[in-house]
């Protein structure tokens, strides 16, 4: 996460919460693996608590993605390897799981919104953080629904958009997937960066309302996993599909 500003040390409870947000996921991916890769049961993924907490783990992922960013001193070489992470991934998935394929994932995502780094940074100085995270959540809402070919207040569409936006499918990336796209992990620029500019201004928020000496409480295990996120991240799959095959007998 590095430093922020002039401040010494870390701003401990910042990684105690993305550490909570990883253990959130990990819980999902293994639940994912027993029920749906193993299971078969794609009704699990539709059950109103389980929509709901993965929509909890990618809200709460993101902000604090997004929050992170102010602390960041190399942000464009960490997105660069976050996105080179996540094109690993959607090519080990194309090889060894295509039914369970990842384009544009999460770490796509957050990879190239850390190379807004110095734009942002620029932004926040001539922009009220209030205002900027105002706005940037409202735009993630009006756009919430920019993949699913509407756009208005999350389920609710406002304007359907015509079918020609979505038959070029380079244009996946930014939210406007074709029909024969296909990924179980996908986060397009539109709308989530929007939610992570969002977590952005909100660390901006905080310092300007004198807050932030709260966030130097630490959660040594919660801290701990918080600081090496993109590592677990990248093994974790392997190993529940290790303790999948101990269960089932069978990859």
């Amino acid at each position: 996460m590095g430093r922020h500003g002039n401040l010494r040390g870390r701003y401990s409870l910042i990684d105690a919460l993305r550490g909570l947000a990883l253990l959130n996921m990990l819980a999902f991916h293994f639940l994912y693996d027993v029920f749906v890769v193993y299971g078969g049961s794609f009704e699990w993924t539709q059950l109103p608590w389980v929509i709901v907490w993965e929509r909890y783990i990618c809200f709460s992922f993101i902000l604090i993605s997004g929050v992170s960013l102010n602390f960041s001193r190399r942000a464009v070489r960490r997105g660069l390897i976050v996105n080179a992470c996540g094109l690993l991934i959607t090519l080990v998935t194309a090889i060894a799981i295509p039914s369970q394929i990842i384009i544009f994932g999460i770490l796509n995502l957050i990879g190239c919104a850390m190379l807004l780094d110095r734009p942002l940074k620029k932004l926040a100085e001539k922009l009220d953080p209030l205002l900027g995270a105002s706005v940037s959540l409202a735009l993630f809402t009006f756009f919430y629904g920019l993949p699913m070919r509407y756009v208005g207040f999350f389920g609710i569409p406002l304007i359907r958009l015509p079918d020609a936006l979505y038959c070029f499918p380079p244009l996946a990336v930014i939210g406007l997937p074709d029909k024969g796209f296909f990924s179980t992990d996908y986060f397009p620029l539109v709308p989530w960066l929007f939610l992570f500019v969002c977590g952005f201004f909100i660390w901006r928020c905080i310092v300007k309302a004198g807050a932030e000496q709260f966030f130097g409480r630490r959660v040594p295990v919660l801290g701990f996993i918080g600081r090496y996120t993109l590592w677990i991240y990248m093994i974790h799959q392997p190993v529940l599909m290790g303790i999948c095959f101990l269960i089932f007998g069978r990859f």
